[in-house]
């Protein structure tokens, strides 16, 4: 069996909640085998997230309460494309300078990943960077956060604790380390 009977046909749309980062849609759809269904689906402008990597080994980390969570969590810099098209790199660059305050010589791509295939179209570019220079923290107003610093080695050590158990930061982590680690 190819994966073409395997796709799902749009019949129609209907948008049921629009929000200031989410827009929940409805839409009726036609199934492979030709019966109909419904799918509630999120969509989301898409983010970036970067992984500040200073010389001496220690990445920044950001720590913020996250609501939905219930928890102050341990994650890396990120924050949500907020013009139609906007290049991610340059959205990573925002986040890094107003999270961290800092700003980077060097940027590269580890990932894009799907961050929640089965009920959202959000994407998320990752990011690493080098060669930063330290500047002023400058959060959006509703942003508390505090930056840390953390051996990658120890990164990645309490992602495999679950002590880290964003899925941006978790990915990011493991791949910068990985790279770097070659």
């Amino acid at each position: 069996m190819n994966d073409a009977s395997l796709i799902e046909k749009k019949l129609s749309s209907e948008k049921i909640f629009d929000g200031v980062l989410l827009h929940v849609r409805r839409d009726r759809i036609e199934l492979p085998n030709g019966h109909e269904s419904t799918r509630e689906w999120i969509e989301h402008p898409g983010a970036s997230a970067v992984i500040p990597l200073l010389p001496d080994g220690n990445i920044i980390l950001v720590k913020q309460y996250r609501y939905p969570v219930g928890q102050v969590t341990l994650e890396i810099p990120a924050g949500k494309l907020d013009i139609p098209g906007e290049d991610p790199i340059e959205c990573a660059k925002r986040e890094l300078s107003e999270e961290t305050g800092y700003s980077a010589e060097k940027m590269w791509k580890l990932t894009a990943i799907a961050t929640t295939v089965g009920f959202s179209n959000e994407w998320i570019h990752i990011y690493a960077a080098t060669g930063l220079t330290v500047g002023k923290q400058h959060p959006d107003e509703d942003e508390f956060i505090n930056c840390m610093k953390v051996p990658l080695t120890e990164a990645v050590a309490m992602v495999e604790r679950g002590e880290i158990f964003d899925a941006k930061s978790a990915v990011g982590i493991l791949l910068l380390n990985k790279s770097i680690n070659k």
